[in-house]
């Protein structure tokens, strides 16, 4: 995200720009470039006092570009011109994290006055992650479950080597989840998992359904756990026997919805995607049940492979599943006993989750922002829209989902230079609609995003209007080239002359 260097006078900062394989990289440049956001700043000796560089406009030149660093898709289609954020809490804390990460790191190697400079941005951010907190809420208070299998859970995780902050609560009328058990700061760990504890495709390959699995060509990594899992879940004997114990009988997705559900759903989208999810995952039971299920039934008995026990096992690893980064830097759908307790939340404790330690050989999950002592500990499962969660997880965020967005299909003219060149971008954009109460732009009394309503416009124009459109666009290139040539010039001489 940055590099450092050195000054007499202080600490210059540069933020780097968005590397190419992101798929906004191009945009959030034009972003930066369009509001002249600078990716360099200066900390000086002056900046030192915390309370000034907290409420100064030099901090918040620097979280607004941390913002735009920070875009998803999302986010980005719905920015107007006359917001600079926040844009959602996800992408808040995304770039107030990543500045007190840039903080942290450097402090370790600083030295003299710049560890005082450092330390400076360091508090600043602490206290800007702190009133990020504290527009949080979703305080549901919890009980410290007493069942038998949430403690035979976690005394074998500690057995195993897991290092825990956190314990398994009931919370009234959601169900599990984790509760802090000791006031947990920014940075903190709040589980520690070995990497011989995850479940994942190896896991499968160490087990007696490998000599079966491996000589079958184009099965799924994600199918191979699967299978694993409808058998091993009954296995008395299994390494995993105290993980899938504590695992509940059934995980009431909407994959799970009876008639009563569905018919209430009847002319929403979110009953086209079950449908479709639940034909998806019939067609693929049918698929195995006709060919390996029945050709190898000492490895996949028939009890253990019904329509029903395929069923939950897409509804655990669908719900609980994590990619996760090995050591090798592949990347692997995976079970993390624990760590799949935790909630999710518009306003998590913990954003980063996916990279294996490769020191430690652990999975380390740090909080990006408090957690106090007897809280909800909240994980970021993605910026999914509330379909996907009822569809998936069988859950429904409290509050507004930003990314709750329906997505609109246009047939656009497109705007053709001589050359038959686009000459703009909104038939490329894939356009979206959400609440128009959304909204922040002053500009924009209808609460429709820029974008779509410059993708409508466009497609508005009758010929005559479409034609003048290209002309105008192409003397607005044609006026505006002299002028770009001079100024390059102008960069080129001010770069020989220093």
């Amino acid at each position: 995200l940055l590099v450092q260097e050195e000054r007499e006078n202080g600490v210059l900062l540069i933020f780097s720009e968005p590397n190419q394989d992101d798929p906004l990289a191009e945009k959030k440049k034009a972003i930066f470039s369009e509001r002249s956001i600078n990716l360099v700043f200066h900390l000086r000796d002056k900046d030192l006092a915390s309370p000034k560089l907290k409420e100064g406009m030099l901090l918040e030149k620097m979280i607004r570009a941390a913002r735009v660093l920070q875009l998803n898709e999302t986010e980005w289609y719905f920015m107007e011109d006359d917001d600079f954020g926040p844009f959602s809490p996800r992408n808040e804390l995304e770039a107030l994290y990543s500045i007190y990460c840039i903080a942290h790191d450097l402090l370790r190697s600083a030295s003299g006055e710049n560890v005082e400079i450092l330390h400076a941005l360091h508090t600043a951010m602490v206290d800007k992650i702190d009133c990020f907190s504290n527009g949080d809420a979703e305080n549901i208070a919890g009980v410290i479950s007493t069942g038998q299998a949430e403690r035979r859970l976690l005394d074998w995780a500690t057995a195993q080597g897991v290092k825990s902050k956190l314990n398994i609560a009931e919370f009234e009328g959601y169900g599990r989840g984790s509760i802090a058990t000791a006031d947990l700061n920014v940075g903190d760990i709040a589980v520690e998992i070995p990497k011989a504890l995850i479940i994942c495709e190896d896991t499968v390959l160490r087990s007696d359904m490998r000599r079966v699995l491996e000589n079958i060509d184009g099965l799924a990594s994600d199918t191979i756990t699967l299978l694993w899992s409808m058998r091993e879940r009954h296995y008395l004997e299994s390494e995993f026997r105290p993980y899938f114990a504590s695992l509940p009988k059934s995980f009431n997705t909407g994959l799970s919805f009876g008639v009563q559900a569905l018919t209430a759903l009847e002319g929403t989208l979110l009953l086209e995607e079950i449908i479709q999810a639940k034909e998806h995952l019939r067609a693929q039971y049918e698929n195995l049940s006709s060919t390996l299920f029945a050709r190898n039934p000492e490895i996949f008995p028939p009890e253990f492979y019904t329509w029903d026990q395929f069923l939950w096992a897409c509804e655990l690893w669908y719900s609980n599943s994590m990619k996760v980064s090995f050591p090798d830097n592949k990347l692997k759908t995976c079970l993390v006993p624990v760590a799949g307790l935790l909630n999710h939340s518009l306003y998590p404790h913990v954003m980063h989750y996916s990279r294996i330690d490769p020191k430690s050989d652990t999975l380390k999950l740090y909080v990006s922002r408090p957690c106090k002592s007897g809280q909800q500990c909240y994980l970021s499962y993605g910026p999914l829209t509330s379909s996907h969660l009822i569809t998936f997880y069988g859950f429904l965020l409290r509050g507004d989902n930003p990314y709750d967005t329906i997505p609109i299909d246009l047939d656009l003219p497109q705007l053709l230079d001589p050359d038959n060149q686009s000459l703009d971008d909104t038939d490329q954009i894939s356009h979206m609609v959400r609440g128009t109460w959304m909204s922040k732009s002053k500009q924009n009394k209808y609460g429709l995003p820029s974008r779509l309503l410059a993708a409508l416009r466009t497609a508005f124009l009758d010929e005559n209007d479409l034609r003048l459109q290209q002309q105008n666009l192409r003397h607005s290139i044609v006026r505006f080239l002299p002028s770009f040539l001079l100024f390059l010039l102008y960069i080129a001489l001010n770069m020989v002359f220093v």
